[in-house]
């Protein structure tokens, strides 16, 4: 109980400040259009009054939180899965291709891992154009993955899968790394004086001391997915998926809309995060692992 209060206050107490914040810069923001309605209309409000307006824009400058937890709330539980407006069905578009291209991403960094390890070559030649390629702009990427993949014919999920692999295979690489080379020098020796064989020393060695790395670097990879996905779904003109939804509100100046789909996107990631989390307990349990 008292480290779930150590955990609760902290979160909640940076909550609150936030939200204040949030309202404060509201009010700022949308104050120089307000004062343009209200001129225009020949109104000179109270103080409170003009506050209340700024606060109650029908496409505000920046939303305050309680318009977008109201949308949030419309567009999730008020709305049927199968509308376009429904940030459920937009949200589960998304979250199939961020799947996909975290499963690819997962993949692929634990095979280049693995080869990074054991071959001295690679490690020297390939983890370089590793980092070199995390430095190119993801809107410079997207654009280029989808067009090459839709002159041979490959659209819809696909593209948006392998962008999200692109962002997350790189984490997952570096943590996996780092955990295969992990395990100290006495332990390599004792595997060696036991006459153990490569293989050997990989599988009950390497592997169970990368665990806890790769579920580390896979908290990072699945969020690393989604924003991937979410880039993916912007050239593409895709109808549906959070992406859509930003690209809609950003059309029609719906920032209401923009916000809430924001939310939609974090509150994804966050259980995404959470069920890697638990998939890491469950496996470091299985594994023997004890409780800090």
């Amino acid at each position: 109980m008292d480290t779930f209060r150590d955990k609760l206050v902290p979160v909640t107490s940076i909550l609150a400040g936030v939200v204040v914040l949030w309202y404060v810069f509201a009010v700022i923001l949308n104050t120089p259009f307000q004062r343009d309605l209200d001129r225009r209309a020949g109104e000179t409000p109270a103080l409170s009054e003009f506050i209340g307006k700024t606060l109650s824009q029908p496409k505000p400058t920046l939303p305050a939180p309680h318009q977008v937890a109201v949308n949030f709330f419309e567009n999730t539980f008020l709305r049927s899965v199968t509308s376009n407006r429904s940030l459920v069905y937009n949200a589960w578009v998304t979250l199939s291709s961020t799947l996909l291209g975290f499963a690819f991403g997962t993949a692929l960094g634990i095979i280049i891992a693995v080869g990074i390890v054991h071959v001295a070559t690679l490690d020297r030649s390939l983890m370089p154009w590793i980092i070199a390629s995390q430095t190119i702009p993801i809107l410079a990427v997207a654009p280029m993955i989808i067009v090459v993949l839709a002159a041979v014919g490959i659209t819809g999920l696909i593209p948006k899968a392998m962008i999200s692999t692109y962002l997350s295979f790189f984490p997952v690489t570096v943590g996996m790394v780092k955990g295969l080379r992990s395990p100290e020098i006495m332990h390599l020796d004792l595997m060696h004086t036991y006459n153990a064989s490569a293989s050997q020393t990989f599988w009950k060695l390497r592997v169970p001391a990368s665990v806890p790395f790769l579920f580390t670097s896979m908290k990072v990879a699945v969020a690393a997915s989604l924003v991937g996905a979410i880039v993916g779904e912007l050239p593409t003109g895709a109808v549906a998926g959070i992406g859509a939804k930003l690209l809609a509100g950003a059309y029609y100046s719906q920032s209401i809309d923009i916000w809430s789909a924001l939310v939609a996107g974090s509150v994804v990631a966050a259980l995404l995060v959470m069920v890697v989390g638990i998939a890491g307990r469950i496996v470091d349990r299985a594994m023997g692992g004890r409780p800090a």
